[in-house]
C-alpha cells in the first residue's frame, strides 16, 4: 500500500512538472486569475477560458475563413447557373427541341 502511494505521488508530480515545463500552470492561472478579477462574471465561463487561452481565436479564425469560402462558392454557382442557363438557350436557337422538328 505505501508502495502504491509512493508511485502515485511520483506519477503525479512527474505530471505536475510536466505541466509546468509546458507553461500550462501559468496559463492557466493567469486566465482563471483575470476570471477571477471580471467585475461581471461572464454567462459561460468555459467560453471565457477558451478565448483567453487562444483556442477560441483559432476556431474563429478557421469558422471566419470557410464562412468566405462559402459566400465565394455561393456567388460561383450563381455565376456558373447563369453562364449554363445562358448556353441553353443559344442552344435553343441552333438546335430546336423534338417538339419543334416533330412539328416540321
Amino acid at each position: 500500500l505505501v508502495r502504491y502511494r509512493l508511485a502515485s505521488e511520483s506519477k503525479r508530480e512527474q505530471f505536475r512538472r510536466y505541466l509546468e515545463k509546458a507553461g500550462v500552470l501559468d496559463s492557466l492561472t493567469s486566465v482563471l486569475v483575470a476570471l477571477y478579477e471580471e467585475t461581471e462574471k461572464p454567462n459561460n465561463a468555459l467560453d471565457f477560458l477558451k478565448q483567453h487561452l487562444g483556442v477560441a481565436g483559432q476556431e474563429s479564425a478557421d469558422t471566419e475563413a470557410l464562412q468566405q469560402e462559402l459566400r465565394d462558392m455561393r456567388q460561383r454557382c450563381e455565376l456558373l447557373a447563369e453562364e449554363n442557363k445562358d448556353l441553353k438557350n443559344r442552344l435553343q436557337r441552333y438546335e430546336p427541341t423534338q417538339e419543334d422538328g416533330a412539328a416540321e
